[in-house]
């Protein structure tokens, strides 16, 4: 019977990641076809809407050269009447005026223009088309400031559009200089009508404009836009404007469409965005806009029109829909097959799989019987060999702990044998001082000395209190100490070696004032260590003085105490005061100290929250320094014992 593992395994699937992979795959393929659809059908529409809109421009634009260019030779014509000529030469002579002023209107008839005139060398119109016309007429005006009087007095052919200064009826002026051999004696100036281009608008199909050499709009289909500017005018323009009106009293409005033109001379296909507008046209050039242009030759000017981009953008869009959609078969075709050619490939390796697993079936029950037989034995072993090894183990720890214990146990005699030390000698100074008052007879010295002698018995036991307790650590217990009187009673041990050295004595601290959070007999096992290393700094001093201060600190965060021990020795060098609170590190002579007693008593402070700080007087000598937490204030129903 074969095992669960030996069956066929299923068909492969793909993972969740490949999958996404695909998925992803699929969608960018997608996408990408749709975006490419999109992008090819809208530049085939555009360049349809291209060259449809090219073919119109050259259409309009030599309609427009043929309205304009027709008449631009009549002023060179005029000249050739000797009337003109006799008239400029004697400009005071009536007659002459009147035969001038006929053949004028005559040739202006003929041509079919708006005006036909001629002007003296100083600007003055001599004849005139419309001389008969009344207050109309232009004789006598003065015209020196149009710029194509200028041009033809300076010998060349003047092109200009302007409004009539009379009516304000836009025309195009063509001037040409008059001759009386080599010097220009006057100006032929003929004003031809525009009004046929604006009946031309329609055949363009779209929103078109014409604007002149300074690229302000002169002619446009939308009458809003007329006389407004393409492009910022410079002041230098504003000003020959004005002074020449060639635009009237028109005012230079900004074009109302924002349109940032980009084409060169040669009219180059730019795409723009047009957006804005008041009118129900402009609103409709609020779409994606072609703009097209062409530049008219020989007059400078630039005729624009803007194609609607919104059936080329639809067409683009449909076939981007039909590009995407094609794409998307074809994706699923090829998922199709691919999942078609997997699961045959599948079921083909799922037979050949299944075959083997049958050929090889005992071929692996054997070889897992005995493989399970091997690991059986090993696993026997493996017990084995554990159980020895956690036995070695267990005696590792046993050992450990043992060595552990001895370690500590030396560490606490070694602080121990320092502490005793004083104690003892205290021990003997007073039981001698009581054998020497019992002489005497002074037997109540003699209970004091035994009552102190009795309570050093008390303090020696509760310094080798932390042997017996080693089993089973238990901290001191805070309570409220009177720093004041634990300073007497350190101070008392030492009494007989301050009168003895000759040391000076400063404490100014009263019982009752200053209280300390600590436990009573570690402060005065700290005092009596600090006290006794002042005295000791203070041995080869020939200035002798211990200063003690016990005060509250109620700015510190919390209240603190502060007890100083100043003494006047030589101080600490500095590098016996970075290595002060090493263990084992000493000063003093071989078996004089064993180096732990700064070492336990700041430790002693630390247990308290409190801190033991060394450094040395600019005065001279040294520094100790005690901080302890403050004690609270007790509660009045249950007043504290001060003294243990």
């Amino acid at each position: 019977m074969p095992f669960p593992s030996d069956a066929s395994p299923p068909a492969p699937r793909l993972s969740g990641r490949r999958r996404l992979l695909l998925g992803v795959a699929a969608l960018a393929v997608v996408l990408g076809s749709g975006w490419l659809g999109f992008h090819i059908a809208r530049q085939v529409a555009t360049a349809s809407l291209r060259a449809e809109a090219s073919h119109r421009l050259d259409l309009f634009a030599m309609a427009v050269q043929g309205i304009v260019k027709r008449l631009e030779h009549v002023p060179a014509t005029v000249q050739l009447n000797p009337e003109i000529l006799a008239l400029l030469r004697e400009p005071e002579a009536g007659a002459r005026a009147a035969v001038a002023n006929a053949y004028l209107r005559r040739l202006n008839a003929h041509v079919d223009s708006i005006s036909v005139f001629v002007l003296d060398e100083r600007g003055t119109v001599l004849a005139s088309s419309n001389a008969a016309d009344g207050d109309d007429s232009l004789v006598g005006q003065d015209l020196s400031f149009r710029p194509y009087f200028l041009e033809a007095l300076s010998g060349r052919v003047g092109r200009h559009f302007a409004i009539g200064i009379q009516h304000g009826e836009p025309g195009y002026y063509v001037s040409h200089p008059i001759r009386d051999g080599a010097r220009v004696v006057g100006v032929a100036v003929i004003k031809i009508g525009l009004r046929a281009v604006d009946e031309a608008w329609p055949t363009l199909g779209a929103p078109a404009l014409l604007a002149d050499a300074n690229q302000v709009v002169i002619l446009s289909s939308e009458p809003a836009w007329r006389y407004t500017a393409l492009v910022e005018p410079t002041l230098e323009q504003r000003v020959d404007a004005q002074i020449s009106r060639l635009y009237g009293e028109q005012p230079l409005a900004p074009f109302p469409l924002p349109v940032r033109l980009r084409f060169d001379e040669d009219g180059q296909v730019i795409d723009g965005t047009v957006d804005g507008g008041a009118s129900p046209r402009e609103q409709l050039l609020r779409t994606p806009m072609l703009l097209f242009g062409r530049s008219i030759d020989g007059m400078n000017w630039r005729l624009l029109t803007f194609l609607d981009l919104r059936a080329a953008r639809s067409q683009a869009l449909e076939a981007a829909f039909l590009s995407a959609l094609a794409a998307g078969f074809l994706v699923l075709l090829a998922l199709f097959l691919g999942a078609r050619r997997s699961i045959v490939r599948q079921r083909l390796e799922s037979q050949r799989l299944l075959q083997q697993a049958n050929a090889n079936l005992e071929q692996k029950v054997a070889r897992r019987t005995r493989v399970l037989t091997d690991t059986n034995a090993r696993l026997r072993r493996e017990v084995a060999e554990r159980e020895q090894a956690e036995q070695t183990l267990r005696s590792a720890q046993d050992e450990l702990v043992q060595a552990a214990k001895l370690a500590v146990v030396g560490q606490l005699a070694a602080g121990i044998t320092h502490e005793l030390t004083q104690p003892l000698g205290a021990i003997r100074t007073l039981s001698g001082n009581a054998a020497e008052f019992l002489r005497r007879g002074n037997l109540q010295a003699v209970a004091g000395n035994l009552d102190m002698v009795a309570r050093l018995s008390d303090q020696m036991g509760e310094i080798i209190q932390p042997l017996k307790a080693f089993a089973r650590k238990s901290p001191a217990v805070p309570v409220r100490c009177d720093v004041a009187l634990a300073l007497r009673n350190a101070l008392f041990l030492f009494q007989q070696r301050i009168a003895k050295e000759g040391v000076a004595l400063h404490d100014d601290s009263e019982v009752g004032q200053v209280f300390a959070w600590c436990d009573q007999n570690r402060l005065e096992q700290v005092l009596i260590n600090l006290i006794a290393n002042a005295l000791d700094a203070m041995k080869d001093a020939p200035h002798r003085a211990l200063t003690l201060a016990a005060a509250l600190d109620a700015s510190a965060e919390p209240a603190e105490v502060r007890i100083d021990v100043l003494d006047t020795g030589s101080g600490f060098a500095a590098p016996t005061l970075e290595r002060l609170f090493e263990p084992f590190f000493t000063t003093k002579p071989a078996g004089a100290g064993l180096g732990l007693g700064l070492v336990i008593s700041r430790d002693i402070a630390r247990d308290f929250k409190g801190e033991l700080e060394a450094a040395n007087r600019p005065e001279g000598g040294a520094r100790l320094t005690l901080r302890l937490p403050a004690a609270p204030d007790p509660a009045p129903d249950n007043p504290v014992d001060h003294e243990r």
